[in-house]
């Protein structure tokens, strides 16, 4: 059976187009939730309640957007190279 490359040719071009950006979704949610839990993990330990808990969302917020961030810069910044090529 053949396939028909017309047909498929700009399903597939979206499909790369989009792949860079699939992850970065994840990305984001498990640094802000690794963050939270390390945040509870030390106010067990400190006997604190949600004090660290707080602190480190909020520090896996930022580094889960400065990451995105970064990373869509990249993402760009190559497509507009391959663009020019």
């Amino acid at each position: 059976m053949k396939i028909d490359s017309d047909k498929y040719g700009s399903f597939n071009k979206s499909l790369r187009d989009a792949a860079p950006y699939m992850g970065l979704g994840l990305q984001l949610a498990a640094t802000i939730v690794i963050m939270i839990l390390i945040g509870d993990w030390i106010d067990g330990k400190l006997g604190y309640k949600y004090t660290f808990t707080i602190i480190f969302a909020f520090v896996g917020i930022g580094a889960g957007m400065y990451n995105l961030i970064r990373t869509i810069n990249v993402i760009e910044k190559r497509k507009v190279e391959n663009e020019k090529k």
